[in-house]
């Protein structure tokens, strides 16, 4: 009966919904690798951002407890428009996208949809996302410690403890930083470290 204890609280803590808004420690931001979604999970949606040219694209801004985090919370401020979700696309792919990363994270940030999108923004544009991933012309298999080589190689001043690649069915799934609510890169909680130990990750290039 202990494993089964141990597995309810550890379930506990990994998301805790409908918490105040403006409650968290720090952010998680989070880049998905377009193509490889794409493969995955975009194209049999028939989603538009796999029309178009994209390679890393803005997950979410994600609140985070040091350990857990909370979603969908209880917030007194407006959603946002669609003409503010549709205005995250040229860097999330979708309005939907943008629409749901508020509706589950965005509305525990505390902040008003517009601020927290703005936030987001300004947090994708700090990053310096490594150019050669976009320079494939075929796809490839390597480490997916290469990713996260590359990622600390185009920003100076990260640490290891900091950024997370994680994978997901064989393939590169996403670059995962840890940033205090200023934005300076912060070491990621135990629970958010989920580093991809795969040595032939598939990485599909950008189409």
């Amino acid at each position: 009966m202990r494993w089964l204890l141990a597995l309810i609280l550890t379930a506990s803590l990994a998301r805790a919904d409908g918490e105040p808004a403006g409650t968290f420690d720090y952010y998680v931001l989070s880049l998905s690798w377009s193509p490889n979604w794409c493969a995955l999970e975009g194209d049999a949606r028939r989603s538009p951002q796999c029309d178009r040219p994209f390679g890393w694209v803005l997950h979410g801004l994600w609140p985070q407890f040091h350990r857990g985090y909370p979603s969908y919370c209880r917030t007194a401020v407006r959603p946002p428009s669609r003409a503010d979700s549709a205005a995250m696309a040229d860097i999330m792919g979708t309005p939907g996208l943008a629409w749901h990363q508020w509706k589950k994270h965005g509305s525990c940030s505390g902040l008003p949809a517009q601020d927290y999108f703005a936030l987001a923004r300004k947090a994708y544009g700090q990053v310096n996302r490594p150019e050669v991933f976009r320079k494939l012309d075929k796809p490839v298999t390597l480490p997916a410690r290469l990713v996260e080589e590359a990622f600390l190689k185009a920003n100076p001043g990260w640490e290891r403890d900091m950024l997370t690649i994680t994978c997901r069915d064989g393939h590169i799934q996403e670059a995962r930083l840890c940033l205090s609510k200023a934005l300076s890169p912060v070491p990621c909680g135990q629970d958010v470290v989920r580093d991809c130990t795969m040595t032939d990750a598939l990485f599909a290039p950008v189409r």
